[in-house]
């Protein structure tokens, strides 16, 4: 049975993870723009949830080529990270072309150390994902999180399961990207992934019409609701 991973950038969803039943939280802030590092209050809640809590550590949006001043934003993150007591840390870094940046990773693997470790969606950039795997394995990582390079983890089912057979026992293959209760039996059937990512979220509107019109707010957002993540549990296990 695979483990089910729960993505959430607000208070209300880390709840909603919780009482849903998720196996381990990715604690996040603005999932629309892909998922930034978290504010110290979101991470002193998520420090008394009773599953594993990996924060992600990104310092802004767009690419994931980053500056020194980047690099010191992230390492000053991944240390308030540790002093809150999580239980790791999900980051990646680019190089332009797509390959790994291996200088940066090290680096914010050193400053990791004694946390758990997820490569993140940086994977499904590399121009070759089996150098990416490997080098992941190198610096120490315990998880990938990938969509196979697709748009969604169904679409890249196949490559995932390249992926899970480069990798063996080496480090874990996470599939995320479009995880739904609808469509998990499809990505699971034949492949023996461990874990699953899903933000388990719901559309919804965003309340003040002002706030919309004077550009604070998307006219919509996306929330994780306990009644999605207990019904991706049911259908991961198989359970009616």
């Amino acid at each position: 049975m695979a483990l089910l991973e729960v993505c959430v950038a607000d208070a209300d969803s880390l709840a909603a993870a919780i009482e849903g039943g998720a196996d381990r939280i990715e604690l996040c802030s603005a999932l629309e723009l892909g998922g930034l590092t978290p504010g110290p209050g979101l991470i002193a809640l998520a420090a008394q949830a009773p599953m594993p809590v990996m924060a992600m550590v990104r310092p802004r949006s767009g690419d994931f080529v980053f500056s020194r001043a980047d690099v010191e934003a992230m390492r000053a993150d991944i240390e308030a990270i540790r002093t809150a007591g999580l239980a790791g840390v999900v980051l990646g870094a680019s190089k332009p072309d797509g390959r790994l940046d291996e200088e940066v990773l090290k680096l914010l693997v050193e400053a990791s150390a004694g946390l758990a470790l997820t490569l993140h969606r940086a994977i499904d950039l590399v121009p070759d994902w089996r150098d990416g795997i490997d080098l992941a394995i190198e610096l120490g990582f315990e998880r990938i999180l990938t969509s196979g390079g697709a748009a969604n983890a169904l679409a890249g089912r196949d490559t995932i399961a390249d992926m899970l057979a480069h990798a063996g026992e080496r480090i874990t293959i996470m599939a995320g990207s479009g995880v739904t209760p609808a469509n998990v039996a499809d990505l699971l059937a034949g492949l023996l992934l461990k874990e699953v990512h899903s933000s388990c979220a719901a559309t919804m509107l965003t309340a003040g019409e002002k706030a919309v019109a004077l550009g604070f707010a998307d006219p919509t957002r996306r929330q994780t609701k306990a009644e999605i993540v207990a019904a991706l549990k049911r259908a991961i296990t198989g359970d009616s």
